[in-house]
C-alpha cells in the first residue's frame, strides 16, 4: 500500500533533481501515524530524511485536503516570525502522485501527542506561553508583505465557515445526530470580527518542540485549513483541544494538557488577549463553532477509516463521539 501512495518510481527521480542528490532515487517511506486528515510520510535515504505530505486515498471533496494551499503558506512564511519547515519540492498539480503533494524538510525535534518521552523535562507553563505567543505571531503576520493578500476572504469569514461545515456535515453524515443539527441552528455570527492569517487547526501536537529546549517551538505543521479569516476561530479551536484535569478526552485528540502543571483554558485565553489586545467578549460563539467543526471532522474520519482511505490507520471505537462533541458545544451556548 505504501508504494502506491508515494510512487517511488516517480517521486525518487523528482527528489533527486530537486535536492541535487541521486541518493534520493532510492528511499524508504514510513507512514507517520496520527494524522486524521492528510497522510504524512517520513522518507529516508542515504542522503538523510524529508517529509512527504499528501491527501488520503479515495474520493476527495472539493476544497478539502488542499496540499497546494498548505505548501503555499509555508513558502510565504519562510523567514518570518512563524517557524515553518522549508518546502523542498512542490507538486500542486499532482503530476507525481496523482494528487497534489509536497515534500518539506524534517525539522529536528519531537511532536508530543499523548505523553512526553521518558526523562523529558519541560516547564508546562513556559511551553504553553510560547504556544500562545506563536499563535499570536501567526495572527500578526503582515499579510501583504508575505504575499498572502489573496489567500482568502476575511470578510464574512465565520458565516461562511458555519455554512461550509454545515454542508460538510450533510455530506459525511450517515444518520441524523440531533445535537449536531441543534448546534448548527443555534450558531450566530458576532457583529464585529477581525482579519488575520489563521492556521485552522492550531494545537500542541501540530508543533515540533525542540528536543534540548522543550519549551521552544521549532515549527508549526499542518497548514491545510489556513486562510485569511477571524483569528478568534483559531484561539477557540486551541481551547477546544485544551483538556483540563478530570475532563474526558476527545477520542481523536490528545489530552496531554490535562497533565497537572499545564495552565487552564482561562489562562490561555487571558495570555492571548494580553498579547494581541483581542476582545474576547464573543468567544463562546467561536468555542461552539469549534465543537461543530471537530464533530464533522470526527464523522469524516469515521467514514474514511471505514472506506480504507487512511493507509490502514484505525482510531478505535468512535461510536457516540460526534454526538458528545456537539452536545458539549450546545452546553457552551446555553451556559
Amino acid at each position: 500500500m505504501t508504494a502506491a501512495l508515494v510512487r517511488p518510481e516517480k517521486l525518487g527521480p523528482a527528489l533527486a533533481a530537486a535536492l541535487h542528490d541521486n541518493a534520493w532515487r532510492d528511499f524508504r517511506a514510513e507512514l507517520i501515524a496520527g494524522g486524521k486528515s492528510n497522510l504524512t510520510f517520513r522518507l529516508r535515504s542515504a542522503a538523510g530524511e524529508v517529509i512527504l505530505r499528501r491527501p488520503p486515498s479515495g474520493e476527495l471533496r472539493p476544497s478539502a485536503h488542499d496540499m497546494g494551499r498548505e505548501c503555499r503558506v509555508q513558502q510565504a512564511l519562510a523567514g518570518s516570525g512563524v517557524p515553518v519547515p522549508d518546502v523542498l519540492l512542490a507538486d500542486p498539480e499532482g503530476d507525481l502522485l496523482g494528487v497534489p503533494s509536497y515534500v518539506m524538510s524534517a525539522v529536528a525535534g519531537i511532536v508530543v501527542r499523548d505523553a512526553f518521552p521518558p526523562g523529558f523535562s519541560v516547564d508546562f507553563r513556559e511551553l504553553s506561553g510560547n504556544l500562545v505567543d506563536t499563535l499570536a505571531a501567526i495572527h500578526t503576520v503582515d499579510i501583504a508583505a508575505a504575499g498572502l493578500g489573496d489567500f482568502g476572504r476575511a470578510e464574512g469569514f465565520l458565516a461562511r465557515q458555519i455554512r461550509r461545515w454545515s454542508a460538510q456535515w450533510q455530506a459525511v453524515k450517515k444518520e441524523d445526530v440531533t445535537a449536531v443539527d441543534w448546534l448548527i441552528s443555534k450558531l450566530t455570527v458576532p457583529r464585529h470580527t477581525t482579519r488575520a492569517l489563521v492556521h485552522g487547526d492550531f494545537r500542541l501536537d501540530n508543533c515540533v518542540l525542540d528536543a534540548r529546549r522543550p519549551a521552544v517551538i521549532n515549527a508549526v505543521l499542518d497548514w491545510e485549513m489556513s486562510t485569511l479569516g477571524d483569528p478568534l476561530a483559531d484561539l477557540a479551536l486551541l481551547l477546544f483541544y485544551w483538556r483540563e484535569p478530570g475532563e474526558q478526552p476527545w477520542k481523536l485528540a490528545p489530552a496531554i494538557t490535562a497533565t497537572p502543571g499545564f495552565p487552564r483554558r482561562t489562562e490561555i485565553a487571558e495570555r492571548y488577549a494580553a498579547t494581541t489586545g483581542a476582545d474576547l467578549s464573543d468567544l463562546t460563539v467561536y468555542l461552539a463553532f469549534a465543537h461543530l467543526k471537530f464533530a464533522v471532522i470526527t464523522q469524516d474520519t469515521i467514514a474514511r477509516v471505514r472506506d480504507g482511505a487512511m493507509a490502514g490507520q484505525d482510531f478505535g471505537d468512535l461510536s457516540g463521539e460526534v454526538a458528545r462533541i456537539a452536545a458539549a458545544g450546545l452546553d457552551i451556548l446555553e451556559d
